[in-house]
């Protein structure tokens, strides 16, 4: 990062739709399988737990 001399405020960087569009699919993405994954480990239990009785 730039070094800034006293009272220079730091340059903004340009939105870049494209990237934050492409990083909150991807993010959305990570979720869904997260939950999918999560749901696939409860059904497990249950089934566990039928079949120990």
């Amino acid at each position: 990062m730039e070094q800034l001399n006293r009272g220079e405020t730091p340059k903004k960087e340009k939105f870049n739709f494209k990237e934050k569009k492409e990083n909150t699919v991807h993010s959305l993405f990570e979720v869904e399988h997260f939950l999918h994954d999560f749901r696939n480990i409860c059904k497990g239990l249950k089934l566990y737990q039928i079949l120990r009785k």
